[in-house]
């Protein structure tokens, strides 16, 4: 054919079998044909509707539907076609157990580090989904790839990652339009998580996502309902030309599964009551009646030990009160017998070795190999009893033990004797200085390895009521029970007992926070907010059974306050 302007010849214009067939022409005859104009209006919706979500039904997400999420992701943008994004599919209990730990430990840290009122927001927002939902994806980052053989990374060494987050806004989306909800969680230390799920060198996480049947039909964003921020205007982070500034952040125990979790909500949400109206104590409910054994009147287990340690002057009584207190414990007229009454439970003493002053921390280990595993194994026989009679709250008793427990923690949370010791009971400013000296002799007489075996802290810088309480918590826990705590001696006994069973930790409950200097720390480890702050400095249980009163109070609300009508 012959083009009538220049008399050539015209030819077919080649049009490839593949890759882009439109021409030149077209596209400047129509600039907007490649639009979906059918699909923008739900498109619109699907963006709009997107929400953070934690509040999941345990109901299982159909392969399908899980292989369309993954997929979009992996059809995410990314720098140099480099398609750096891994997917962790996690469904073991025992690894989401041990994630949902890692981020209510740093939670709480967090929190620490604000303000009042905005430590207070962040503690309220609930971040539950890591047990709740069905499905946990970590989202990995594959680095191994030198930034300068990546097209596009030698200048911005970490589009890789932002490639990735690209691929998260994908699944978030497309899990949306299929009616799933996702939630994003952050709150973890990087190398924690990546050690949890073994990821080599070189490869790193951005957060996990909690994907599942929503449990909730949020209007606007969670934090923005909360009251946590706002939606700014779009003008307000828009600029032209340039920048303007404008006004403007593995156990072998199990905790409850999603079902039994997302049930134990169910329940209360029928309740006659706002959502969260309890507070603290809505959350400790939600996870503590999700438990099979709660019903009954519960016991104090009260464990009494005496110190050698005594001998270097760290305390300021005698060691002949710890058989006193004992003694008045067994009669039930000690300060923890007489909460213990008052709160409905019973009493358990245990005798772990008064008048028997064993191994001083400082020239030898506190018990030998066979009593520490006699001990233990005691303990985590008599936690077993109790699981199914109830609430059991911890106490003990033992002049020095806060040394002990101070060398403990110290060791379990690798702290220094400036940071863990506190006045126990009366101290000056000399004893205070010599049990600091003798907490960081009894640390130098253990090496690295073994401050990261709770067996030899235990055995070797803890005492005989330490290693009966991390047995009562090991026994409870795998009865099904949940056992409330009381100072930083039991606190430290428990973080033994969750160093060694991790599943534990879904069985704890802060019963208060004392005035030990290390016992905060403590409990930010093992994830936990205490129920009661009331400087208490009695020790045998005190804290602990009136914790327990409050807690069965409050299950008494959950059973008899009035219902709503069932939608």
């Amino acid at each position: 054919m012959a083009d009538p302007m220049t008399d050539r010849l015209t030819y077919a214009r080649p049009v490839p079998t593949i890759g882009d067939a439109s021409t030149a022409a077209e596209r400047a005859l129509a600039p907007d044909a490649w639009a979906l104009p059918d699909d923008l209006a739900s498109l619109e919706r699907v963006v709009g509707a997107r929400r953070d979500i934690r509040r999941f039904r345990p109901d299982p997400v159909p392969d399908d539907v899980l292989t369309a999420v993954l997929t979009a992701g992996h059809r995410g943008p990314s720098v140099g076609h480099s398609q750096p994004w891994r997917f962790v599919v996690v469904t073991e209990p025992a690894t989401r157990d041990a994630a949902a730990l890692m981020a209510d430990r740093c939670r709480l840290r967090q929190a620490a580090g604000m303000t009042e009122e905005s430590a207070r927001g962040l503690l309220d927002l609930r971040l539950e989904g890591i047990r709740e939902a069905p499905l946990g994806i970590v989202v990995a980052c594959d680095r191994r790839t030198p930034a300068a053989g990546v097209l596009g990374r030698a200048t911005f060494p970490d589009a890789d990652l932002w490639s990735c987050a690209a691929a998260i806004e994908n699944i978030w989306l497309t899990a949306r339009a299929h009616g799933l909800g996702l939630g994003w969680v952050t709150l973890f230390e990087p190398a924690e998580l990546a050690d949890l799920l073994g990821l080599p060198d070189g490869v790193e996480t951005l957060g996990w996502l909690c994907l599942g049947w929503p449990d909730e039909r949020p209007p606007e964003p969670g934090l923005e309902r909360a009251g946590w921020s706002r939606r700014v205007p779009l003008e307000q982070v828009v600029m032209r030309e340039r920048w303007t500034e404008r006004d403007a952040p593995p156990s072998h125990l199990r905790a409850p599964g999603p079902d039994a979790l997302v049930g134990a909500r169910d329940r209360s949400d029928a309740l006659l009551t706002v959502p969260g109206s309890l507070g603290v104590l809505d959350t400790v409910l939600d996870r503590v009646t999700a438990l099979t054994a709660v019903d009954g009147p519960g016991t104090l287990v009260v464990a009494a030990a005496d110190h050698a340690v005594t001998a270097y002057g760290v305390s300021a009584f005698d060691a002949s009160v710890t058989a006193d207190v004992a003694r008045a414990t067994r009669e039930g007229t000690s300060m923890g017998a007489v909460a213990a009454r008052a709160a409905g439970l019973g009493v358990e003493l245990v005798d772990a070795g008064i008048r028997c002053r064993r191994g001083d921390l400082v020239t030898t280990d506190a018990l030998d190999e066979p009593t520490y595993a006699a001990l233990l194994a005691r303990g985590r026989e008599l936690g077993r009893a109790l699981a199914d009679d109830g609430l059991v709250a911890l106490g003990e008793v033992g002049v020095g033990n806060t040394t002990v427990a101070a060398t403990v923690a110290a060791a379990l949370l690798d702290a220094t004797a400036d940071t863990v010791v506190g006045r126990g009971s009366s101290a000056d400013a000399a004893m205070m200085q010599r049990k600091r000296d003798v907490v960081e002799l009894a640390l130098a007489r253990v090496t690295s390895a073994e401050r990261r075996d709770p067996h030899a802290v235990l055995r070797r810088l803890g005492g005989g009521e330490l290693a009966v309480l991390a047995g009562v918590v090991l026994g409870v826990a795998e009865g099904g029970g949940v056992v409330v705590l009381d100072g930083l001696a039991t606190s430290v006994a428990a973080l033994a007992a969750v160093r060694l069973e991790p599943g534990c930790a879904a069985h704890l409950v802060a019963g208060q926070r004392s005035r030990e200097r290390a016992h905060a720390d403590v409990l930010r480890e093992l994830g936990l907010e205490a129920l009661l702050d009331l400087r208490i400095r009695a020790g045998e249980g005190v804290g602990a059974a009136l914790a327990t009163g409050l807690l069965k109070d409050a299950m008494r609300l959950r059973r008899e306050v009035a219902r709503t009508s069932a939608v």
